[in-house]
Formats: structure tokens, sequence, C-alpha cells
């Protein structure tokens, strides 16, 4: 049966083949190097905007105070201290958002060094950072050395991603990950003065060096990151019971889990953390204005309640939820086509996936 011959291409449609064709073959032939040329100028623009656009959050205040508490031991001087560096730090607009809230929160603790004080448990537990931001704010800004924690912790995080995917053979993966990193906010994560990107910066590394095999770089790392973050533990502790139970043998892992276990108590002991319960109660039931002896008693109501709120506001606000399903997609669907995880690899997901739901459950 005779079939009609299609008919002959205009110039421009031959000249937009070409095109493509061309574009196809050069990225087919050069991905690799494009992809980490992409990866690398997004982190490269995110360091940048967390140096010329930075969050100013409230959370500033306090660790700024912990930062600095030897200096001022007494309260009110230490308060000072904080909300005036905050304020030449930041532009007259967000300083006001920080310090009023039209009678709320944020006014209260503007306007009470003692309540303010009280909350400093909370923040000082995370020991690390706070003794980075000390060490650097004696040579420049303490917004500033915030700042440049935060574009050292882009920067870090970066050059790990790179160095995994290039270990891998990905590296035409990259663009794929930093699509990944932009669903899951980490321009935001780069611009806010805290230690939530360092943390992650130094778990990133101790996990490429468990995957690598590298045992006293994999300790060191994962301590480092519970140093800045304490509430790590959560996931360290999930990680070494699957390390255990599996019987695989990665000591470095499992040293740093006992480091940081026995950490946990001295530092939350030394920083008169406030224990579980009053810390979960200030974060997601009800902002407490004095922390100082306050002991709730618990209640299985309101930590459901409390529970039902973080999901509601994970599922609806936040967008880790639906990057940590697009990753157990994506895994399923390379398990189904053949590529599966080694050992080592297949436990560190297992105790990534298990460990972010402890985390939530726990706090």
């Amino acid at each position: 049966m005779l079939t009609k011959s299609p008919a002959p291409q205009n110039p421009l449609d031959r000249l937009t083949g070409a095109g493509l064709a061309w574009g196809v073959g050069t990225y087919a032939r050069l991905a690799a190097p494009i992809g980490a040329a992409a990866f690398a100028l997004y982190i490269l623009f995110s360091a940048f905007t967390a140096w010329v656009m930075p969050d100013a959050n409230w959370d500033m205040l306090p660790y700024l105070a912990i930062a600095e508490e030897g200096t001022y031991p007494d309260a009110q001087a230490l308060h000072d201290y904080a909300y005036n560096t905050v304020k030449s730090g930041v532009s007259a607009g967000d300083y006001k958002a920080l310090t009023d809230d039209g009678g709320g929160f944020r006014s209260h603790m503007a306007e009470n060094a003692a309540d303010f004080h009280s909350l400093l448990g909370m923040y000082r537990i995370k020991f690390l950072y706070a003794e980075i931001l000390s060490t650097m704010s004696a040579v420049m800004s303490p917004v500033e050395a915030m700042r440049l924690v935060s574009v050292f912790s882009v920067l870090l995080f970066g050059a790990i991603a790179l160095m995994w995917l290039r270990s891998e053979g990905a590296l035409a993966l990259a663009p794929v990950v930093g699509a990944v990193l932009i669903m899951a906010d980490f321009g935001d994560a780069a611009r806010a003065s805290t230690p939530d990107l360092l943390t992650s910066a130094l778990l990133l590394g101790g996990l490429y060096a468990y995957v690598r095999g590298r045992e006293v770089a994999t300790a060191i790392l994962l301590f480092l990151a519970f140093m800045v973050r304490p509430d790590n533990i959560v996931f360290l502790a999930v990680f070494a019971v699957l390390l255990v139970a599996f019987r695989q043998r990665a000591w470095g892992a499992l040293a740093g889990f006992a480091a940081s276990f026995v950490a946990y108590f001295a530092i939350s002991h030394w920083a008169h953390h406030p224990g579980w319960w009053p810390h979960l109660w200030f974060s997601s039931i009800e902002q407490h204005y004095n922390m100082d002896g306050f002991e709730p008693p618990f209640s299985i109501v309101a930590y459901l309640r409390a529970f039902a709120t973080s999901l509601l506001r994970a599922v609806s606000l936040n967008s880790w939820v639906g990057v940590s399903v697009l990753a157990l997609a994506g895994w399923f669907a390379a398990d189904r086509a053949g590529f599966r995880l080694d050992r080592r690899a297949g436990i560190l997901f297992a105790a990534l996936v298990l460990g972010a739901l402890a985390k939530f459950t726990v706090f």
C-alpha cells in the first residue's frame, strides 16, 4: 500500500532540526562537564545570595547571645548586646520585624532580658556553632560572621555533592540533583542565619565517607555534625541500630554515634537544656515566655495534637515531604530497572528514611 511522502521541510524546520541534533549530540559527549558546571554555578549563585540577600530571622538573636555569654555574663548586658548587634547588621525594616509583632512574643523578648535569657538553653546546646561564631566575631562583625558561615556551608555542601557524584560516575545527573535542591528550598536554607545547612554539609560529608569506607573521616564528620546540631543523635541512633542489626562493619559510623551519645548528655547538662518535652512544648505547642523551671506534665493528648499540627504544616507548607516521596519513587524505579544499591548504601538509605520519620515523631 502506497503512503504519502512527508512534505518537504522548509529551511527553518531544517535549521531547527539541525540545531537540536547538534545540541543533543554535544550534551551526550559533554554531559559530565556540563552537568558539573551547571551544578557548580547553582551552588555559587546560592552562596552569593546567602551573602547579599541573607534572611533576617529571630533565631539570630539567641545565637549571637550564646556566642558571647562569656563576655556578657549579666542577662541585661547580654540582651542589649544581641539586640544592638542585630540592629546594626540588618535593615531597619528587618529589625522592626524581629522586635515588634504587636505585643506578641517578639515584642516581649525585645523588652524582657530575663525571659530572653531563659530561652538560651535551647540554643546553647548547639555548642560548635556558638563557638564558631564567637571565634569569627573577634575579627569581623558578628552578623557578617553568621553570613560567612552560611556561605561556607553552601560551598562545602556543593563540593561534597560534586565529589560524591564524580566518584559514582554520575556527574551528568548533577543538574537533577540541583533541581531537587531547589525543590527542597536549599536557597532558603542557605540564606538563613542558622546552623542547619552547616550540619547538613557535615552530615553529607560523613555519609559520603561512610559509603567510601573512610572510617576515620566518617567518625569525625558525623560527630562534628552532631556538635553543630545535637538533634542529629536521632538519625545516628537509627543508623547505628541498623548497622548492628545487619552486621555491617562500619566502625567509623558506630564510633561517631558512641561519641555523640556520650557528648549529648554532657552538653545537655552544661547547656542547661530544659529537656525534650519542655522544648517540644515551646516549639510545637505554645511559645512559653520564660523557660526557667518550666516543666509541664507530659500529655499524650497535647503530644498528638502537636504531632498532627506538625504533620499538617509539613504537608501543606514544607517541601521535604514531597522531596522524600520523590526520592523513594526514584529508588523504587531504579531498583525495578536493575540498578540496586549495594549493602552499605542500602543500609544508609534505610537509615535516612527511618531517621527522618523518627526525627519527625520525636520532635
